[in-house]
């Protein structure tokens, strides 16, 4: 039987490849501490998730509620439940407003703990590949020095520049910009796990994700855009768009598509390999636009509230350009639009009411 170690596995996207890989008959091994609700509280809470995901899963499961800042931890499991033939590290804390709350924090978590799992990885299933799942945030602000036009639901890229038609790809620059703290420790992360595989020699994939959801995401105020837009606007509570009168687009990528991209990687893997993966021009949609749809799909209306400022390094306009994937995993394809993400998000969280 193969194994797999996943970390952030009450998460959203921890617990779809626990899912995932449940069902291709993997033993899945999984990290996962509900760091989410010191985060964010007890409604970011990964739990009642997690327990979905043990009943659902419970023949290929099993469970370690184990901090990633443990390096000691971490070792002994790689000994105990190793070699793994697959690692997908998706554990981290991921608001940019929390980071500066606790910079050491979000510095020893994303990381330090990618670190800790990296040397266990080398050291204990150096044969195995190791999936990251990054963050279009290593780019910091830079995409809000495009030529950004101004629409009546959107902002949107001047056609005549090269990320237009199909978004932003590899070749920007992830330096002399501003990052948050956030994206400064998953800079970090990011290049480590870069240079495990061209120093070291080992299969490791950094996946820089746009906006990832679907209706595992347990949405808060800090994080997880749609998931809580959704909660917001079915449970009638006022949800606050925070500067770019909220215009400013994101591309949507449901979990699944995303782990099904992994597992690409996985079967013909690389060393150090760096790939934007998001919804790209296939799925995105403003904040404007999201509130327009989700009302129309709930039957029910937003509550809004306005803040001009934004915050510090948000990006107006962002798309992924997922064309490089693309090309080196040509039978990889997207299952879900906006439109069905949104449907699905919706639908979860209407049915949790009745």
């Amino acid at each position: 039987m193969f194994k797999i170690l996943i970390t952030g596995s009450a998460g959203l996207i921890g617990s779809e490849a626990v899912k995932f890989y449940s069902k291709k008959n993997f033993k899945v091994i999984g990290i996962d501490n509900d760091m989410r609700a010191y985060y964010f509280g007890k409604e970011a809470s990964t739990q009642s998730n997690n327990e979905n995901t043990k009943k659902e899963c419970k023949q290929n499961y099993v469970h370690y509620s184990i901090d990633i800042r443990d390096k000691i931890k971490i070792e002994e499991l790689f000994k105990k439940e190793g070699p793994f033939e697959i690692i997908i590290h998706a554990a981290a804390q991921p608001s940019h407003d929390w980071a500066a709350k606790e910079p050491f924090t979000d510095f020893e978590v994303n990381a330090n703990g990618t670190l800790n799992l990296l040397e266990s990885f080398r050291k204990h299933s150096p044969k195995g590949v190791f999936i990251f799942t990054s963050t279009n945030k290593v780019y910091g602000d830079t995409p809000n020095s495009l030529p950004i036009m101004e629409k009546e639901k959107r902002f949107e890229l001047d056609s005549s520049h090269k990320f237009s038609k199909h978004g932003i790809d590899e070749s920007m620059s992830i330096d002399n910009s501003k990052h948050s703290l956030f994206g400064a420790s998953k800079v970090a992360a990011d290049i480590l796990v870069q240079e495990y595989g061209k120093y070291f020699g080992l299969y490791t994939g950094i996946f820089r994700g746009g906006c990832l959801t679907g209706p595992c995401h347990s949405g808060t105020k800090l994080h997880g855009f749609l998931s809580y837009l959704v909660k917001c606007i079915i449970h009638q509570k006022p949800y606050t768009i925070i500067g770019h009168k909220g215009k400013q687009v994101r591309d949507n990528i449901h979990s699944y598509d995303l782990i099904n991209a992994f597992n690409h990687f996985a079967n013909n893997p690389k060393k150090g390999e760096v790939y934007n993966m998001g919804g790209s021009r296939h799925s995105n949609i403003s904040m404007l636009e999201a509130i327009e749809l989700i009302e129309k799909l709930s039957g029910k209306k937003a509550i809004i509230n306005y803040e001009e400022k934004p915050r510090e390094g948000d990006h107006i306009w962002y798309i992924s350009d997922v064309g490089k994937f693309k090309k080196d995993y040509p039978d990889w394809e997207y299952k879900y639009s906006i439109n069905d993400i949104l449907k699905e998000i919706v639908e979860f969280e209407m049915k949790k009411n009745e």
